[in-house]
């Protein structure tokens, strides 16, 4: 009888808007993608929840359309490994059952009861000095006021839904979930531990902190245990294999957050190497040799899951949520993704892109979005070229600070990932606007399958460990985007005005913020 070899990894892309599972070769090259979509409800403004129960239906839809297509999958497979959103709060009972929706990450109805839990006097940046700096010490940075990070969605559940509280056993992130309902193992990363700051991250501590967690109140029991993303807390369970379909023991590797695997799937990994992930929200990141931290613009180095390698993300909440938004409302008339750019045309209005409220270099839930400028002589492609260049400026106000970092690598083409790559005409816009060479990933829509799928190729024996297996993916390149020099002053000018407006309109997006009762 011959055996079939178990040559393939399923890596799992547990995302905002959907789930996809690629199937991967060990040299992590994709053979296929299946995608299948869920719902996120925003009962209230603030809040954004998803149902646990629906990520799973979509991982078992999305696997039986892979068995069309490959009927010898679950023999083929070697193991499955995941990757997820990050800053999502999951209460579950004693066996895993999520006792309510998800608040995941896009979720800022726990702004004010964050800033009540970091504030007090003195204060610094709006946090209680000591608070800030002891925060800062033990896990290299501090919950995000604008009420996105666990702590704050942590409180909230306890004070205003004390039932559910009563009855949870365990606080999980998304991903944290689905390892459980796959293995019965209730653990987590280290990337989703040190977002919820209550991690000590200081260089041999890496383990929860009894002070953080006492300061928000949350019993030792009630957080998962912190496993390495490339190793396997344990196989499919029976009755899990059962359900998908894939057999039982079949290796469960820990995986990562979205952001670790989109790092990876860059393929710049070497520290200071920059990417940027540019999807719903976007980002910029790289590893480092030792803890980075701006505080004052709201970003750090948090702990990778492999070998505890700091990772600098600088996060940005609205980037493609932008362009989808406009085009949604520009059915018939010129929406971004067809947009061609006029060289006679009049400047657009100036598009403020914080749909979501924003994170990096301003950490601020109360902004929002705008044009400004306006005047009868705009017509339908001037907004969209005015949104394109919104996440563009909006893009460069974190790179700027971000390259100045200790330690980044200079002069360096920026490699991008993420399905806003598909963009041409944002593309080049990104590259005029950064003035910096952009390197566009072979599969820059699938960077985090196949950066998860890095982490379980080192498990698996298919290469020697996750930064080879990585650094293989950034030898190639499907576009390059060059910068046209007459666009510079164009840009710089219309940086400093993105600039000043923010200066001159935060304090009254604050105002209307409250006025309108978008507090959650």
């Amino acid at each position: 009888m011959v055996m079939e070899k178990r040559d393939l990894i399923l890596s799992v892309d547990v995302g905002t808007t959907g789930l996809r599972i690629g199937v991967v070769r060990a040299d992590l090259s994709i053979i296929t993608v299946a995608v299948q979509s869920y719902p996120t409800r925003f009962a209230q403004p603030g809040h954004a929840e998803q149902d646990p129960d629906e990520w799973w239906l979509a991982f078992r839809a999305a696997l039986t359309e892979l068995f069309g297509k490959m009927p010898d999958l679950p023999k083929r497979a070697a193991g499955l490994v995941i990757s997820a959103q990050l800053c999502g709060v999951v209460p579950v009972d004693t066996e895993g059952q999520a006792l309510r929706p998800c608040l995941i990450w896009l979720d800022k109805r726990s702004s004010k009861v964050t800033r009540a839990a970091m504030g007090g006097f003195p204060s610094i940046l709006g946090y209680g000095a000591h608070k800030l700096l002891t925060s800062l010490w033990l896990t290299n940075g501090a919950p995000s006021l604008n009420g996105m990070d666990p702590p704050g969605k942590m409180i909230w559940l306890r004070e205003n839904e004390p039932e559910i509280w009563g009855r949870t056993h365990k606080l999980l992130d998304v991903k944290d979930w689905f390892i459980h309902k796959a293995t019965g193992r209730f653990v987590t990363t280290a990337d989703s531990a040190n977002l919820t700051w209550m991690m000590d991250t200081r260089p041999r501590r890496l383990a929860w902190s009894p002070y953080l967690m006492k300061r928000f109140g949350i019993a030792p029991h009630m957080l998962p245990d912190i496993v390495a993303g490339d190793q396997s807390p344990g196989g499919l369970t029976a009755l899990a294999a059962a359900d998908l379909g894939l057999p039982a023991g079949l290796p469960v590797i820990a995986g990562c957050g979205d952001v670790c695997a989109a790092a990876l799937g860059s393929g710049q990994v070497g520290d200071g190497e920059l990417h940027l992930s540019i999807g719903t929200s976007s980002w910029i990141g790289g590893f480092y040799p030792s803890r980075r931290l701006k505080a004052s613009e709201g970003y750090a180095t948090i702990l990778s899951p492999i070998n505890n390698r700091p990772l600098l993300i600088a996060t940005q909440e609205s980037a493609g949520s932008c362009l989808d938004w406009y085009d949604s409302l520009a059915s018939g008339a010129a929406q971004t993704r067809l947009f061609r750019a006029d060289p006679n045309a009049a400047p657009p209005p100036l598009f403020l892109p914080w749909l979501a409220g924003e994170r990096v270099p301003a950490d601020d839930e109360r902004l929002r979005g705008g044009f400004l400028g306006l005047s009868l002589m705009h017509d339908s492609r001037s907004l969209a070229q005015g949104v394109i260049e919104g996440v563009a400026l909006n893009t460069r106000w974190a790179y700027r600070s971000v390259r100045q970092q200790k330690g980044t690598a200079a002069g360096r083409r920026l490699r991008v990932v993420g399905g806003v790559t598909q963009n041409h005409a944002f593309c080049q816009t990104l590259a005029n606007c950064l003035a910096t060479e952009l390197s566009i990933a072979p599969e820059a829509r699938l960077s985090g399958v196949q950066g998860a799928a890095a982490i379980a190729g080192a498990h698996l024996g298919f290469f020697p460990n996750p930064w080879e297996a990585a650094r293989s993916l950034g030898e190639k390149e499907a576009a390059v985007y060059r910068p046209d020099p007459r666009a510079a002053s164009y840009f710089d000018r219309r940086f400093d005005l993105f600039v000043d407006a923010y200066r001159r309109n935060a304090p009254w997006f604050r105002t209307f913020y409250n006025s309108e009762g978008e507090r959650g």
